[in-house]
């Protein structure tokens, strides 16, 4: 048998839970609430993280753009997302909610600018 100590995220609580895996049974145990419950299993099953990051914008006084995915994404996949990333530039302007990437790394999620930026303004002087 499997067993594995967690801490649950899931509200401020903080509860310290086991999981005991036996073959395709699992026992969750020290939860003080259902949607811990659902938290540790999935976390032991298939762990899944929401991606924040930055990507390069040209065209903007702003060099980068703060980007999230629009959902959380399977654990294994967040290395090759990071990937994309690195190589990605984008143009400004950029928008605040804008789809920056649809179904990025084939997760499911869209990479979604979290803040805007404006296109530079080019003076006379410059």
């Amino acid at each position: 048998m499997e067993k594995r100590e967690l801490t649950c995220i899931v509200c401020p609580v903080g509860c310290r839970v086991t999981v005991e895996i036996e073959g395709e049974e699992m026992r969750v145990s020290g939860n003080q609430c259902k949607r811990g419950e659902a938290y540790c299993r999935q976390e032991v099953s298939c762990p899944v993280r929401t991606v924040t990051s930055l990507v390069a914008v040209s065209g903007s006084e702003h060099p980068l753009c703060p980007v999230k995915t629009s959902r959380a994404i399977p654990r294994a996949k967040i290395a090759e997302v990071l990937a994309i990333l690195r190589t990605m530039r984008v143009k400004a302007p950029v928008a605040i909610g804008d789809i920056l990437v649809a179904n990025i790394a084939g997760t499911g999620a869209d990479l979604v600018a979290t803040d805007s930026r404006a296109a530079r303004v080019e003076t006379a002087a410059e």
